[in-house]
């Protein structure tokens, strides 16, 4: 065969050509999930306990997830990292080809048996499992200019209409906001009036989680009823509060022995209310982290930042050009006074590597035709 081609040049031309060209129109058309995969695929844990530091997390969290997690099927090796705002992050990497899909589920069981070791506040705000790389796409930024809008309004505006646009892109895994301000009702105690009166801050949140509650109230005139009753009704009640006077009226407290004023009422009724020994007040849900800008145009101020991470079986490139177009999408619709830019593209290497090596190519075939 090979001095069939030797002896016929024009011929073994001709059908290396023909490869070419076939290799040239298929290639485009190839699905990405036929290309081989060169990053291994992730899972990432991450859960909070508010109000821990870095050493109580790592040992009453970090440690428990890792010790369940070690030597789930097809792992390579696990990284974690515990903060001082009570964050804990676990990254478990898998050997590259391994499905993700399968990895997410068995990580998810594995944490399932850990559970029930945790401590209650950390079951209670969740522990999220996701299938995002942690390296970032890219990263936007959020401003506004003439100070006109708070930094927790452009957070709230940020995660009810641009993550959840940005987290439908295919290949977004996760979509973190960077300095968020989440409107949240914050209750302020001073201590002294709670030791005054006998009080502690769990008896605040005791009476918080009892009277600012979803109630069902049920329904009037539903069978059996009276032959007469010609009307059924729902019954509507107050529910879970929301505005801070309502929350500064909370009953912490009732006690015979206050109407005297030997307790320390301020109010003299004989009941201890939460504005007695605090304030509430609309703000943020933390303040952990916080984003500057400032240029020689725009004076200093806070800013909100977005950023996208990919699937680990995820094209770096299509995610980024999709999201950009799901970005400008968005900004046409954006209020008065909020300005978004992309801040980090990490992709810009990739692209012009890709170019160089095209030009590359196409000089090495032009030298040797």
């Amino acid at each position: 065969m090979v001095e069939f081609f030797i002896r016929r040049p024009v011929f073994a031309t001709v059908c290396a050509l023909l490869i070419v060209l076939g290799g040239a129109v298929t290639l485009p058309t190839i699905p990405i999930s036929l290309y081989p995969q060169l990053a291994p695929p992730q899972v990432v844990v991450t859960c909070n306990y508010v109000g821990a530091n870095s050493q109580v997390v790592e040992s009453a969290v970090t440690t428990i997830l890792e010790q369940a997690i070690n030597g789930v099927e097809g792992m390579r090796y696990m990284s974690s990292t515990s903060s001082n705002d009570g964050t804990s992050s676990v990254t478990i990497t898998f050997q590259t080809g391994y499905n993700l899909d399968i990895a997410a589920v068995d990580v998810q069981n594995r944490v399932a048996t850990a559970q029930g070791r945790l401590p209650a506040a950390v079951n209670s705000t969740g522990i999220s499992i996701t299938k995002a790389n942690s390296n970032f796409v890219l990263a936007a930024g959020f401003i506004s200019p003439d100070h006109s809008l708070s930094p927790a309004f452009i957070s709230n505006y940020l995660d009810v209409y641009v993550a959840d646009a940005l987290k439908r892109v295919p290949g977004v895994g996760n979509v973190i906001i960077f300095g968020e301000r989440r409107y949240a009702m914050r209750i302020w105690l001073d201590p002294s009036k709670l030791a005054a009166r006998g009080l502690t801050p769990l008896d605040v949140t005791t009476a918080l989680q009892q009277q600012n509650v979803e109630v069902p109230a049920g329904q009037l005139g539903i069978p059996p009823s009276d032959a007469s009753q010609q009307y059924q009704m729902a019954v509507r009640v107050v529910g879970r509060l929301t505005d801070p006077r309502e929350f500064e009226n909370i009953i912490l407290k009732s006690n015979a022995a206050t109407s005297a004023g030997t307790a320390g009422s301020v109010n003299g009724s004989g009941i201890v209310l939460l504005k007695d020994v605090g304030h509430a007040e609309l703000g943020a849900e933390n303040y952990n982290t916080s984003l500057r800008y400032g240029s020689a145009d725009i004076p200093i101020g806070q800013a909100i930042g977005i950023g996208v991470q990919q699937l680990s079986n995820a094209n770096a490139l299509d995610v980024d050009r999709e999201c950009k177009k799901v970005f400008l999408e968005l900004q046409k619709s954006f209020p008065p006074g909020l300005t978004g830019f992309i801040a980090v593209d990490t992709t810009t290497v990739v692209s012009d590597s890709i170019r160089e090596v095209e030009k590359t190519l196409t000089e090495a075939i032009i030298i040797v035709w």
